[in-house]
């Protein structure tokens, strides 16, 4: 007796795509009109996906993941549906980065407490045959925790700063 697979809502997927539209319209906000108020990201990403381009001097130096800022000197920035390209100051030397959504691990904002985490497993392809959802409708290969610490101080840090902090 052959076994039917059965389909399932595929939550982590759908949840993963929001959140990339979540941060592609701030991004695409602050291009527009700038930072608002006290607001700055830290934005982690893995600079081995595809689509990552940035300068040689800085994969050497960041081989896994990198954590950039946009805060005080930024330029250039533009958001497309695949993710986003900005210009940051690296000791006075402005170097252009290419960063695909797909390839972004964590978005914080601590102006106001807000993460992102976006977590990868992987896992195998079981059945080679099946087309890879568009609907969500798959098996799940990517979970997002998204996190946001309330005011009151109960809630789990999704980024630990202090290592940023001078």
């Amino acid at each position: 007796m052959a076994r039917t697979p059965t389909r399932t809502i595929d939550y982590g997927n759908l949840m993963h795509r929001a959140m990339q539209g979540l941060i592609s319209e701030v991004l695409q906000g602050v291009a527009e009109n700038g930072l608002p108020g006290e607001h700055h990201f830290f934005i982690t990403f893995d600079t081995r996906e595809d689509g990552v381009e940035i300068a040689d001097w800085l994969r050497d130096r960041y081989p896994e993941e990198m954590t950039i800022v946009i805060q005080n000197w930024f330029s250039n920035l533009t958001v497309n549906p695949d993710g986003f390209t900005i210009t940051l100051n690296f000791g006075n030397s402005p170097e252009p980065l290419v960063i695909p959504f797909s390839a972004l691990r964590t978005f914080v904002d601590p102006s106001v407490e807000f993460g992102l985490r976006f977590e990868t497993q992987d896992v195998e392809d079981e059945d080679e045959d099946e087309p890879d959802g568009e609907d969500g409708f798959d098996e799940d290969d990517t979970v997002e925790e998204p996190a946001t610490k309330p005011k009151g101080g109960s809630g789990a840090e999704v980024v630990s700063l202090d290592k940023w902090r001078k």
